[in-house]
């Protein structure tokens, strides 16, 4: 579908859509025993492609698994790749604290799992850790608009930190800036949050991150992990998380309660212009429309000048 302009700003050059915090389980069973997780990504699907928006990447930042489970990660790539596959979209997946790196590895990525031939079965290599267990950082270039993948899960744990180890790498990378500059995708924003319980699992150690980026062509962060919306600011950089699929965090629920809700999933379109990005929520779900104009009137206005179009939307109109 050919993009209008009615407007000053010419299309984007890019669009992403951003998912994150799917949380699929084994045997499509329900999460909680209430979310149908499958039914919500299957909608916004439907939703992007009654829209026409044609996005150039989908991009999941982690928790795409509740437990890891390799038939959960199965079910899910097949959903995500039939939708990418109608865009012909390059998908990017980010590791979350629910994910396990192992199946992670093998069923999404179809990573294979290279070992030194000098060493015997199941021994790792010496002062390296077990190669399913190395985080999962990755680099996809989008012609010319670089997406850096940053593994900000721990094993076992829910918090979030980067080692010394992918500082160095990101340090390198960034080295080198893209020719549309970079967006960074991580599950563990590096934002406040006023849930005080989600502080908990925040990522750790933020201003060596901070460093590594501070003056870099990141024009973007994108985040997951906090279950709601936000925005906020990192190293000069703009944050934008992505409300989970699955359920959604109560903002309004008495303090210092910690209330996962079955409504309000959204996904967020990420507009990649030559000078800015726009991040805007997406509410998946069924709803009345109250009011509505006709492509017919979009394609008449197309027609018109800038002072038609605003005559045409007068108090006297």
């Amino acid at each position: 579908m050919a993009a209008v302009q009615l407007g000053q700003y010419a299309p984007a050059e890019k669009i992403l859509v951003h998912l994150s915090d799917t949380h699929f389980l084994a045997d499509r069973a329900a999460l909680y025993g209430a979310v149908d997780t499958d039914r919500t990504v299957h909608r916004a699907f439907e939703q992007l492609h009654r829209s026409g928006i044609r996005p150039d990447a989908l991009i999941l930042t982690g928790d795409v698994a509740d437990r890891g489970e390799p038939d959960a990660y199965r079910r899910i790539r097949g959903i995500v790749e039939a939708a990418a596959a109608q865009w012909d979209a390059t998908i990017i997946w980010v590791m979350g604290n629910h994910d396990r790196r192992e199946s992670f590895r093998s069923v999404l990525l179809g990573a294979a799992h290279p070992r030194d031939p000098n060493r015997a079965e199941g021994e790792p290599p010496v002062d390296q850790a077990p190669v399913d267990q190395a985080p999962v950082d990755q680099v996809h270039d989008l012609d010319g608009l670089r997406i850096i993948a940053l593994d900000t899960s721990v094993p076992g744990y829910h918090h979030g930190e980067v080692t010394d180890e992918q500082l160095s790498w990101l340090t390198e990378v960034l080295a080198q800036p893209a020719r549309h500059g970079s967006i960074l995708a991580l599950h563990h924003p590096p934002i406040p949050t006023p849930l005080p319980l989600m502080s908990v699992l925040e990522l750790h150690d933020q201003p060596r991150l901070a460093a590594v980026l501070a003056g870099s062509d990141v024009r973007a962060i994108l985040g997951g992990h906090l279950h709601y919306s936000t925005q906020g600011l990192f190293a000069g950089i703009p944050v934008s998380v992505a409300a989970a699929t699955c359920y959604t965090m109560d903002l309004s629920a008495p303090e210092r309660a910690l209330t996962g809700v079955n409504g309000g999933q959204t996904l967020n379109l990420v507009h990649v212009y030559a000078d800015q990005i726009t991040h805007s929520q997406m509410p998946i779900g069924e709803f009345t429309a109250v009011t509505q104009f006709s492509t017919a009137v979009v394609d008449r206005l197309a027609t018109l000048s800038a002072e038609e179009r605003r005559q045409v939307f007068s108090r006297q109109q």
